[in-house]
């Protein structure tokens, strides 16, 4: 595939795994123009993450794709029904973890609302899984987010098929099996050669994973702490399964999972990791760190950290390899050059944060990008996204680091890992576990009172039965107003075109500003000067300069 060098276009992403898709997507729907270049000439098939979080389902939510991520729980909950509730998985001491996830029945929202069913959906810490029954799960940071519970266990193969075919309906072009060689920022755009030629771009995103060759070139460091363990993840066939214990096991020389579906393997082993530079471990075993992952090595470490001689016979996907090398950019940004994703962090897949924090990324850069390059926002909007994205991107960081220390096979490491399974057979205990690991608790630190405020936006009902995410799910800001009078509407319409106003009932809260990345910029429960002025600095600082002069806005 050859591009053309006067081709202009005005972001190129780099990376077509779900990450790069979503940033693309969002890109496009905020009017820029887009293509994706890729290293591989098809789509990776290796397993990876197993479920996504609910900031991410609610990504899906806001673009309409809710109904196909559903669609998607119940293929996979068909497929692991038969072999999940003969899977008991066990505490660390041995004993098996009781209670487990659910999928009770939906129900109807009043008004007449669709409110898809409750997974229930917990998550486990460092191989010690979460009691669903011990969750409380009337805290309020859980109950405001439900109704995206039936769209939670998507894959990231699944997840991305589908933002394929959502790029694909957008019109956005992907050009695979095309290599970055060399970048130039030329302060204006970005010169970009590549093995299937040059192009000039506006910006460039790296969306390339840890290895991220656009990191490289940007000369943007990545300081961080060296790898301990190698993981492998793969679906076999077993000969004799029966010699495994279900769910999670320990010993001297790691741990290891059977599950929850047939056939799932997943093997930790603290052996010094795969990233140790020299590689001199790698070579002893005949293997580097992108070598493809054999049926032998896959079984060689399970038959290690299992101490049993189990056989596998067949791999039925493409398995991988991992490790916990824990690392995060120095900036986020370099000019006209952004990282998103794995080439902005990396960490052990414990938790399953890794793919939902780089979605995270790809929607809170995509909208401020796309404004940027509309011109309705200056370059200096680019700086909350390193600004609100670094907390978070180091906190994941060191969840993963946190369960690496108790998950090791030394004597200390288990005594620890007794402590933090105490701590999670309680309420509170797993309550907190859960509320992390799914991300309902995330806040990004913005100016204002509201508890709302810097929070991704809850499910807000309307009378007609509908939520406010359904009104614009083609991007953009959301404003609900519920003042008796259309106050806070009247004043939007000075930002036609950027902001959606939906009106509803009185109640509280009163106005609720939404940003396109799902964050509330802006709330309150009062209908007063104070309030409408508040919302007037608010959509100033989000969403530029009005495009025409607001009428007056008389507060009662």
């Amino acid at each position: 595939m050859t591009m053309d060098a006067k081709q202009d276009v005005d972001v190129t992403v780099v990376g077509a795994g779900p990450v790069g898709l979503m940033l693309a997507a969002e890109l496009a729907l905020s009017g820029a123009t887009v293509q994706v270049i890729e290293r591989l000439a098809e789509p990776a098939e290796a397993m990876k993450a197993g479920s996504i979080n609910v900031p991410t389902a609610e990504a899906l939510d806001r673009r309409g794709l809710l109904p196909a991520a559903e669609q998607v729980q119940r293929e996979i909950l068909e497929r692991v029904g038969s072999f999940a509730p003969k899977n008991g998985d066990r505490r660390p001491g041995g004993g098996a973890q009781p209670g487990g996830n659910r999928q009770p029945g939906g129900d109807q929202q009043p008004g007449g609302g669709r409110r898809p069913p409750d997974s229930r959906f917990t998550g486990h810490f460092a191989g010690m899984v979460l009691d669903a029954d011990l969750v409380d799960w009337s805290d309020s940071d859980l109950a405001a987010h439900t109704a995206v519970t039936g769209a939670r266990m998507v894959p990231q193969r699944e997840l991305e098929e589908l933002l394929a075919g959502h790029v694909a309906r957008l019109g956005i072009p992907v050009r695979r099996g095309v290599e970055v060689t060399a970048l130039q920022d030329t302060g204006d755009g970005v010169l970009v050669d590549s093995t299937a030629g040059p192009v000039r771009t506006g910006w460039l995103v790296g969306c390339d994973g840890g290895r991220s060759t656009v990191r490289r070139l940007a000369g943007i460091e990545f300081p961080g702490t060296d790898p301990e363990l190698t993981g492998h993840l793969a679906l076999v066939d077993i000969a004799d399964p029966e010699k495994l214990a279900d769910g999670w096991a320990w010993s001297t020389r790691g741990a290891y999972r059977y599950g929850p579906q047939p056939g799932r393997v997943v093997t930790v082993e603290f052996d010094g990791a795969l990233n140790d530079l020299p590689h001199a471990r790698l070579r002893s075993r005949g293997r580097t760190p992108r070598e493809p992952v054999t049926l032998e090595e896959v079984q060689t470490s399970l038959r290690r950290v299992s101490g049993t001689d189990v056989t596998l016979t067949a791999l039925r996907a493409t398995a991988t390899r991992w490790t916990d090398n824990a690392r995060q950019a120095a900036a986020y940004r370099s000019g006209r050059v952004l990282l998103a994703g794995d080439a902005a962090h990396v960490h052990s897949p414990f938790g399953g944060q890794g793919l939902n924090l780089g979605v995270g990324d790809a929607m809170n850069l995509g909208w401020k990008l796309g404004a940027v390059v509309a011109g309705w926002a200056p370059e200096g909007l680019l700086d909350t996204y390193d600004t609100e994205r670094r907390p978070l991107g180091a906190w994941v960081l060191d969840w993963t680091r946190a369960q690496i220390g108790v998950m090791r096979g030394d004597a200390k490491s288990a005594a620890l890992r007794e402590v933090v399974a105490d701590l999670l057979s309680t309420r509170d205990g797993t309550t907190y576990a859960v509320k992390k690991i799914s991300g309902a608790d995330q806040r990004i630190d913005l100016p204002g009172d509201h508890p709302l405020i810097g929070r991704y936006v809850p499910d807000v009902w309307l009378k007609d039965g509908s939520r406010l995410v359904d009104h614009r799910h083609g991007g953009g800001f959301l404003l609900l107003d519920r003042t008796p009078d259309g106050a806070f509407a009247r004043l939007a319409e000075a930002w036609a075109g950027r902001v959606t106003s939906v009106t509803d009932d009185n109640a509280t809260p009163t106005g609720v500003l939404v940003r396109p990345d799902g964050v509330v910029a802006w709330a309150s429960d009062t209908t007063g000067i104070s309030a409408v002025t508040g919302l007037e600095a608010a959509l100033r600082r989000w969403t530029g300069t009005p495009s025409s002069s607001p009428d007056h806005v008389p507060v009662g």
